[in-house]
């Protein structure tokens, strides 16, 4: 059985330095403390022993056009939803909506919706009940 379902995610920015700004204060609080940053990407690793780590890389695009996608990340309580949250407004997290509970997505639904300084849509969420039984 798979004990992961994504390997990484790849974004594109607009402005490199600035999304460095903002990337290297969120990604280690969300679990990818492995800076392996080169001049042309940001990536962060979710340190993972002797077994291949998931991680979070961003590039530059001049071009770069934001979207309706949204990256969304797992926080395991309501109060670590809150924490980054405040975290998020202080690093310059744009169009914050929440930490609210979202009664239409699931039972217990609890996020925060932001999006980084280049308009890419973010969430932070915990889910406190299962949507798919076994």
């Amino acid at each position: 059985m798979k004990t992961r379902h994504l390997d990484h995610i790849d974004l594109r920015v607009k402005d490199l330095a600035v999304a460095f700004k903002f990337y290297r204060k969120l990604l280690p609080e969300l679990g990818f403390t492995c800076d392996r940053s080169d001049s042309d990407w940001g990536t962060f690793y979710a340190t993972g022993r002797d077994k291949p780590s998931e991680f979070f890389g961003f590039t530059e695009d001049r071009d770069h056009q934001p979207n309706g996608t949204r990256i969304a990340f797992w926080a395991h309580t309501r109060e670590e939803v809150d924490r980054i949250a405040r975290l998020v407004r202080e690093i310059g997290g744009k169009n914050l909506e929440g930490p609210e509970v979202c009664a239409d997505y699931s039972p217990g639904y609890y996020a925060l919706f932001f999006e980084d300084p280049d308009g890419n849509k973010l969430e932070i969420c915990c889910r406190e009940h299962p949507i798919v039984a076994k």
